[in-house]
């Protein structure tokens, strides 16, 4: 089963996940600086792809600048996978592709220690795109203990590119945002992207 096919209540019964519904998880995140080129590139492309308004458009128009942007402010720290197959166990329902996953590891060939999963909100619908976030995050803690990484925290986000959802997975526990950012909160966006980098 894809992580597509997940829903919140999938997620929480599945994996026994206890979910928390907070306001303003990440408003106390510093923003962080980004370059003028990111700046420019979303000045041309968000018009453009709100007004294709297309997954696609978006994905590649607004969503791809900024977690490449993340890659630029740490070389030797990320690497950034699109659209790679992540299946981690296929009996539990984990198993697909994700839209971007971003690992704590400058290896680019292999996901060696994924620390953030990033999904498309299919329609422009965040709130179906939580259960399949809150997957792929689950398959994130699942691989890392596997392979013996020291990572304690999952972070993932659910966007349509002009906003976005934030959520952090723990132990057993997902809480989650209830504030939504915006792309010209881009610095925010990245500061919330960067803390468990």
């Amino acid at each position: 089963m894809p992580y597509s096919q997940f829903d919140i209540e999938k997620v929480r019964v599945d994996f026994n996940i206890t979910i928390l519904e907070k306001v303003g998880i990440f408003t106390e995140v510093a923003e962080i600086s980004y370059s003028n080129y990111l700046a420019e590139t979303l000045r041309f492309n968000t018009s453009i792809a709100l007004a294709i308004n297309s997954e696609k458009s978006r994905s590649e128009m607004i969503i791809a600048p900024i977690l490449l942007e993340l890659k630029r402010l740490y070389p030797e720290k990320v690497s950034l996978f699109s659209g790679k197959d992540f299946t981690v166990d296929v009996e539990k329902g984990l198993n697909g592709f994700c839209d971007f996953l971003i690992s704590d590891s400058p290896q680019q060939l292999v996901i060696t220690s994924p620390v953030i999963a990033v999904v498309e909100a299919k329609n422009e619908n965040i709130e179906a795109g939580l259960g399949q976030c809150m997957a792929e995050m689950i398959a994130a803690q699942i691989f890392n203990q596997r392979k013996g990484n020291p990572v304690t925290r999952i972070l993932g986000s659910v966007t349509t590119g002009s906003s976005w959802k934030f959520m952090r997975l723990e132990g057993t526990t997902i809480e989650v945002d209830l504030n939504e950012y915006f792309v010209n909160q881009v610095g925010k966006i990245l500061g919330i992207l960067s803390l468990e980098l």
